[in-house]
């Protein structure tokens, strides 16, 4: 006798009929009131996850609201470079290469956009276009935003539609003959391929060779990477290097380094330690996993700077709570400026960097404030007017500090330098000893506490740099710090006078 028990695969479409049936009726009578829930990339993103997620909840945390925010920004053309650093687990693929994009074509009305998606292998930058055409084809999509229209072409890694809108992946590596709207690169580094020293210095070459090409309008076209970080050479290095918008959230929060954005956005956590997703890991899941992980996998996939927090002659810890709003107005200034060579000569152009420190010392308060860093990567004329104008902004107040190169040559170009800053007090110095050894009385302070910080963007990278001191590639900032705090500690320096000089016989901007 047959049985009369349908197969299991009848009963799961039947179950899934009935489904869609019950989504389409709510979306007939409550269309408008989805719409307008959709209006924030957020908001589309809560409304579209049973598409894609159909037998996951979905759970939100302010995290979601940051990245959703800044990509937002992206599409106003407030933003046209973004890096974002967060841990495995914040959606950072759905938001970015699946949720977004359909949120441009549908919501903002903009289905002509064309997009790149690439990611270290060809598998992840698939699996992401498979993930925005089955949304972008839904029932669910469809209904409610038809004026994208279905889908004209739909192959495993491109598909396009009515209004000439696509979206093409690829592997990181293989960029050459695409060309979109939108430069999406997801996790451009597998953790295994960031460890070796070729793989790095070949996604090194694509991001600086093949990446700023890739984009239809240099002006208006945006390039946006999402990542966590695996090491201090990763493709973040070198956007980070760029200027790129820079949202960074860490699984557990570090004043030292809070994290602030052009569009007014600040990491809303005030202490220490603060997870960033509680809703989805929680203490005792971050903690399960940190045991499990090296100190360095911790400290770049988790905290978004790879490096281990104790690590190097200087110390994050040192850094918890020594953000100042401001210097007290008895400061004694100095800015001691790091000379880089020339790129042309350097062995790694990213790491031929001239960077000028501003500390000053309080003899009410016996501490000393870093002021100020400027970083720039720029030769011969320019690095003066870059010099001339900071001096300008200072003010005649602040002293100036620059290396001698010992021999005639070094004498030559501190007289130049000096030069150009006719009506300055500046003073220049031969430099003896290693990096390491004129670092260590800095460093010194710092362990004590007496080393304050005021608060501004450069924050970040100039504490990165200070932790990964002595193995870091670049060395400019420290360098810089060490010159200026040799000179507020009473260091010898060797002064160039200069006439005051009203009419300086050069444009500066």
């Amino acid at each position: 006798m047959l049985s009369s028990v349908p197969p299991l695969e009848l009963i799961r479409a039947e179950i899934a009929r009935r489904r869609w049936d019950r989504e389409r009726l709510d979306v007939e009578r409550n269309a408008d009131e989805i719409r307008a829930r959709c209006k924030t990339l957020a908001g589309f993103v809560r409304e579209a996850w049973h598409v894609l997620e159909p037998n996951n909840v979905y759970v939100h945390g302010w995290v979601i609201d940051a990245i959703c925010e800044h990509l937002e920004a992206v599409s106003r053309g407030e933003i046209t470079r973004l890096l974002i650093n967060v841990p495995p687990g914040m959606m950072k693929s759905l938001l970015v290469t699946v949720f977004w994009p359909a949120w441009e074509w549908a919501v903002l009305d903009r289905p002509a956009l064309r997009y790149v998606s690439t990611a270290y292998d060809d598998e992840l930058a698939a699996r992401d276009t498979r993930r925005m055409r089955s949304l972008v084809q839904s029932d669910w999509f469809l209904s409610l935003f038809p004026k994208v229209g279905k889908l004209v072409r739909a192959a495993e890694t491109s598909f396009e539609n009515t209004s000439t809108g696509w979206r093409e992946a690829c592997p990181f590596g293989s960029l050459i003959g695409k060309r979109g709207d939108r430069l999406l690169i997801d996790d451009p580094h597998s953790t295994k391929s960031a460890e070796s020293d070729a793989q790095r210095r070949e996604a090194e070459r694509v991001f600086r060779e093949d990446v700023p090409s890739r984009i239809n309008d240099t002006m208006r076209s945006a390039i946006v990477i999402i990542m966590q970080r695996i090491h201090v050479g990763d493709v973040s290095a070198l956007a980070l290097a760029q200027n790129y918008v820079h949202l960074r959230l860490p699984m557990e929060f570090e004043l030292a380094t809070r994290c602030a954005t052009k569009i007014g956005f600040v990491d809303p956590r005030r202490v220490e330690g603060e997870l960033l997703f509680p809703e989805r890991f929680p203490r005792i899941a971050v903690d399960r996993d940190k045991r499990q992980m090296l100190e360095h996998a911790v400290a770049g996939q988790f905290q978004q700077r790879p490096v281990p927090r104790e690590g190097g002659l200087f110390k994050r810890a040192w850094f918890d709570g020594k953000i100042v709003d401001r210097a007290p107005p008895d400061c004694l200034w100095w800015r001691h400026w790091d000379l880089a060579a020339s790129l042309k000569k350097a062995k790694n152009a990213n790491q031929a960097w001239t960077a000028g420190v501003k500390m000053g010392f309080s003899p009410s308060t016996r501490r000393y404030y870093v002021g100020h860093v400027l970083r720039v990567q720029e030769e011969g004329h320019d690095v003066r007017i870059t010099i001339r104008q900071a001096a300008e902004l200072d003010g005649r107040e602040v002293k100036i500090s620059l290396p001698q190169d010992p021999g005639q040559a070094g004498k030559v170009q501190a007289q130049d330098f000096v030069s150009n800053l006719a009506g300055f007090n500046v003073f220049a110095q031969p430099e003896s000893g290693d990096k390491y050894s004129r670092a260590e009385p800095f460093a010194a302070q710092c362990k004590g506490g007496t080393v304050f910080l005021v608060q501004g963007e450069w924050n970040t990278a100039y504490i990165d740099e200070l932790c990964l001191f002595p193995s870091s590639a670049a060395k400019d900032q420290v360098d810089a710090s060490s010159g200026a705090f040799g000179r507020l500690a009473g260091g010898q320096v060797i002064p160039i006078v200069v006439p005051y000089v009203h009419s300086v016989p050069r444009t500066w901007p």
